[in-house]
């Protein structure tokens, strides 16, 4: 099967699609690849590294974080700032701070549905991964 894979995605259900849309391409800076109104159903595909982020109508949103049994999903951005990082999100009116872990540094926030968003220093993931 994975010889015929040719592009990975997600999809995310939201309830606040617009909102949800400019979260992404704002903070994240995840660059439109194209965006559909299907008789009043709308989607936005976004680049996601090598693959997409699908945001679509039809989710319930949640006012705070969502749970993992809400939401058994959590976006992850690795950066190579994770103080500049926090120093953006905050600029976005959004209160986060700076996770110690013995596995690394994360900042964990949610995105305007409450999906669950993690932002992981870069360099505590690839010294896991080079382990």
């Amino acid at each position: 099967m994975n010889a015929n894979v040719s592009r990975y995605g997600l999809i995310l259900n939201t309830e606040h699609y617009l909102e949800c849309v400019a979260f992404y391409q704002g903070l994240f800076g995840l660059r439109q690849l194209f965006e559909r109104d299907e008789d009043g159903f709308k989607i936005t595909c976004l680049e996601f590294g090598h693959g997409y982020l699908m945001v679509e109508q039809g989710g319930k949103a949640k006012k705070g974080v969502k749970s993992p049994e809400e939401g058994s999903f959590k976006l992850r951005f690795n950066v190579d700032d994770l103080e500049e990082a926090l120093r953006v999100i905050r600029s976005w009116g959004i209160q986060a701070t700076i996770t110690e872990n013995a596995w690394g540094r994360t900042i964990n926030i949610a995105d305007p549905d409450g999906n669950r968003v993690g932002i992981r220093d870069e360099a505590g993931f690839v010294n896991q991964i080079s382990d």
